[in-house]
């Protein structure tokens, strides 16, 4: 069982940035594809990010693209989702999923972390 923890949200004003930070208990981290998803409140939870084993990257929504950098640090079993010139459309809990590359039915979510953002 791998267990994800994000960390980082919290209360920005409009035009700021946040980093967030999802860290895995596994020895085999280099080995899972991680993405960020959001869910806004009463909307449905959206895909955000994805970064491949290899570090190719990928940003799935318009309104963040050039905004929201996705990066992977394997030595430390953590991906990180930067966020800058937040927008209070970003508002949602953010939550990252690792999914193994070999075996993509092993899919892994963690809590969630919170991220407000006040206009």
């Amino acid at each position: 069982q791998v267990q994800l923890v994000e960390s980082g949200g919290g209360l920005v004003q409009a035009g700021g940035s946040l980093g967030l930070s999802c860290t895995a208990s596994t020895r085999t981290f280099s080995q899972y594809t991680i993405r960020w998803f959001r869910q806004a409140p009463g909307k449905e939870r959206e895909f955000v990010a994805s970064i491949s084993v290899s570090g190719a990257t990928t940003i799935d929504v318009d309104s963040v693209r050039g905004r929201f950098t996705i990066s992977r640090d394997n030595a430390r079993n953590t991906v990180y989702l930067q966020m800058n010139s937040l927008e209070p459309e970003d508002t949602a809990v953010y939550y990252c999923a690792a999914q193994h590359t070999t075996f993509p039915g092993i899919n892994y979510w963690g809590q969630g972390t919170r991220v407000t953002v006040s206009s």
